[in-house]
């Protein structure tokens, strides 16, 4: 199951965490303005509070520490310090340092986006340890007039030959082949067994030669002066042709060149369709057997398919509408973030697909920034109009489209439970169910343009 029929927006967190007590270290705050979203904090703490909080976890460290020639517990504060000082200073003042930006910031009442980078400032007074911390913090999200936004919103109706179409593809699913007589030539729906070789300029390519393979007339599985060429032949013939592949064709090494090939036509079969009646219902788990209520089950699975196909439709033209209409600065450091979980998705594709050393593939942060930009401005604007809105989603609204979904399934209380029983699989249905209140509210507001599109438009889209 999937609940991913979302636009893959990304919504932030409203605010960072940053409901840590006072501390009564922290100077007055000031906050310096850089470029666009950036800014600048200096953070002031004394030395001496590092000292005794460094020494005071190595004291508390000395109790269970162990060491050759000593017992647990008297290991002296010497061995304790050279052994483990510098890595307890270290988480000393990661702890400190951590603490004071996120005092200064609460205090300040920013919203950061992403990690401080913190660096030591020269120059501190005596006692004192101070540091930079430049960030970037979340824009203010100004949301257009929606009534000056248009969008459109497609329909598309389930008709009789959108069923009868459904119905012959379940037909060829189980299809039967015979042989045709030998004096039969190969016929349009014919399965034929042929064996083949090509050449471009006298020699041959990756892919050119075959034996014994199949394809079936008429069906598109190969290219069309291909399947012209063995159209008409009889078993025992054989015919030169020339082809020319298109200049798009997927094996880029012959992409655009013409080639000549040869073809022997070895077996033609002709496919026997099952009789659209109460066996082929039957078989297709309809339990009354008829052929009215096959049809009719067919038209509920279409009507469940097609009404998923143009909400993600019209929620795409409604997401697109949001992005123009809002104006905000884009953190760089989430459009950074963002990027990099698309070349960590992508590599883990190439990894699924067997390419080998996917993980070290070099993957230029160029290809993804403009889509992890639009992504993490579309999550900004989303997110602002459901606060503003009250557009979250509910309870009921949940439970809902999981059974919704599960109606496709053999069993699908199973499934309902399948989502319910596991935190991730429910956030991924929260995040369409937010969409989906997000898109009916902007419809509602829009000017709304409405398109019928045909059946075989939307499948294909």
């Amino acid at each position: 199951p999937d609940a991913s029929d979302g636009v893959g927006v990304r919504v932030p967190p409203r605010a960072p965490a940053t409901n840590l007590e006072s501390s009564p270290n922290i100077m007055a705050v000031n906050v310096e303005n850089l470029e666009k979203l950036e800014r600048r904090i200096t953070l002031t703490l004394p030395a001496s509070a590092i000292t005794q909080e460094v020494e005071s976890r190595l004291r508390k460290l000395a109790r269970t520490v162990k060491a050759a020639g000593f017992r647990p517990g008297k290991v002296p504060m010497s061995v304790v310090t050279q052994r483990y000082g510098y890595s307890v200073h270290y988480e000393v003042m990661n702890d400190k340092v951590g603490r004071a930006f996120a005092d200064a910031t609460n205090e300040a009442k920013l919203r950061v986006a992403g990690a401080p980078r913190i660096a030591e400032k020269e120059g501190a007074a005596e006692g004192e340890l101070a540091f930079d911390a430049t960030f970037e913090v979340y824009p203010d999200v100004k949301l257009g007039d929606l009534s000056l936004a248009e969008v459109e919103r497609v329909s598309t109706e389930v008709t009789e030959a959108a069923i009868d179409k459904t119905l012959d593809i379940l037909r060829k699913q189980r299809r039967t082949f015979a042989l045709r007589a030998q004096t039969e030539a190969a016929a349009e729906g014919d399965r034929v067994t042929i064996d083949f070789e090509g050449k471009i300029d006298g020699e041959p390519f990756e892919g050119n030669k075959a034996e014994a393979f199949q394809f079936i007339v008429g069906e598109g599985q190969m290219l069309g002066a291909f399947e012209d060429a063995v159209r008409g032949m009889k078993v025992g013939d054989s015919k030169t042709f020339p082809l020319q592949f298109p200049a798009d064709y997927q094996g880029k090494d012959v992409a655009g060149k013409e080639a000549d090939f040869m073809v022997t036509l070895k077996k033609v079969e002709a496919q026997h369709l099952p009789e659209v009646n109460e066996a082929l219902a039957k078989s297709l788990g309809i339990k009354d057997g008829t052929v009215e209520a096959l049809r009719a089950d067919i038209k509920r699975n279409l009507e469940r398919e097609v009404k998923f196909r143009v909400l993600a439709r019209n929620k795409g033209a409604v997401m697109d509408a949001l992005v123009k209409a809002a104006e905000l600065d884009v953190p760089e450091i989430l459009v950074n973030g963002e990027t990099e979980r698309m070349i960590e998705a992508a590599r883990e594709d190439l990894k699924k697909r067997g390419v080998k050393d996917a993980d070290k593939a070099p993957i230029p942060a160029e290809i993804f920034k403009p889509q992890a930009e639009r992504r993490v401005r579309l999550g900004l604007v989303v997110a602002e109009l459901v606060r503003a809105n009250n557009l979250q989603a509910k309870a009921e609204q949940l439970q809902a489209h999981i059974e919704e979904m599960a109606q496709s399934y053999e069993k699908p209380s199973e499934v309902v439970r399948w989502y319910l029983g596991d935190r991730q699989r429910m956030a991924e249905v929260e995040a369409v169910v937010v969409e989906n209140n997000v898109t009916k509210f902007v419809l509602d507001q829009a000017k709304v343009v409405d398109k019928a599109l045909a059946f075989d438009e939307l499948m294909q889209s």
